[in-house]
């Protein structure tokens, strides 16, 4: 019975929903915005489950070793009707939020309108258009770019979004800060990271078509100590230099800091060949054990 709820958890995307919107809340605290209405998160949280469980929806019923895939095949039904159910939710609460704020949309500028459109539109473009002439297109087939795309968009939703958000609700005004900018190069290179993590599992299918990602290009050790490794030091090195001109306190560092030891230590581990559950699990847990960290480093310094 718990087995099953793990699989559902994972398998049905549920868990990225709640690493969004925890990444959202992190965002919010971090640059010392209000948290965003409850209306939001349930908006952000129903698109993303939406978004994931449509790739793999999407795919033909074969015969297959995934667990993963095979998890959807046999819930097709469930899968369905909770994506039947998501997308009430997200319609609703969407509206919803239109109605609420339609006065402050109409004060939205236009640079603003592109970055709420850009990051949904590399999202989509990640798996291929639905109209004809992008339909083969696809930037998810792009190797060892792939998991920059998807840190890209990623950095978006959880370090913009809350605070563009935040101006449609309250009437605020949203403006680009050298601190904004940090947090989201922080985010985008920390889930891009993930990415490269990730793309160790699916080593033997990107291999078999060709799909150029840098585990099937360097290798695993390579990927790992060539790649991982020490993109996460430079990141945490890059955060120290950071924090240290912005004088944060001790507390906040400390706290700020685990993620960036937890990454290399997870780097360290994936040497040894590891379940699917062990990398929805452990290595997209790191999301949300960043957002904790990052929401209690600045509660404890107050």
């Amino acid at each position: 019975m718990f087995r099953k709820l793990i699989e559902t958890v994972f398998y049905g995307n549920y868990f990225y929903g709640f690493c969004t919107a925890a990444l959202s809340a992190e965002a919010s605290v971090q640059q010392e915005y209000p948290l965003n209405s409850f209306l939001y998160y349930l908006f952000l949280f129903s698109a993303i489950v939406i978004y994931y469980t449509k790739a793999y929806t999407g795919e033909p019923p074969v015969h297959t070793a995934n667990k993963r895939t095979l998890w959807y095949l046999n819930n097709r039904k469930f899968v369905r009707q909770t994506q039947s159910v998501f997308f009430i939710v997200f319609l609703a609460s969407g509206i919803l939020l239109i109605i609420q704020h339609y006065k402050n949309i109409s004060q939205t500028e236009v640079w603003q309108y592109i970055l709420i459109g850009l990051f949904p539109l590399v999202a989509l473009l990640y798996y291929g258009a639905s109209f004809k002439p992008l339909q083969k297109f696809s930037l998810r087939k792009t190797g060892w770019l792939k998991p920059f795309i998807i840190g890209f968009v990623w950095a978006g939703i959880v370090t913009i979004y809350p605070l563009l958000f935040q101006q449609l609700e309250t009437g605020s005004y949203y403006a680009v800060s050298l601190i904004g900018i940090w947090f989201f190069v922080k985010n985008f290179m920390f889930i891009s990271v993930l990415c490269i993590m990730f793309d160790i599992k699916d080593y033997a299918a990107d291999h078999n078509v060709q799909l150029k990602t840098f585990v099937v290009q360097v290798g695993l050790r390579k990927t790992i100590f060539v790649v991982i490794i020490p993109l996460s030091i430079f990141g945490f090195i890059a955060y120290i230099i950071f924090v240290m001109a912005n004088h944060f306190p001790l507390i906040r560092i400390i706290f700020n800091s685990i993620p960036f030891f937890l990454l290399i230590w997870v780097a360290w581990s994936l040497q040894r060949r590891k379940s699917i559950l062990y990398y929805l699990v452990i290595i997209d847990g790191l999301m949300l054990v960043k957002a904790f960290c990052g929401i209690l480093g600045v509660l404890l310094a107050k």
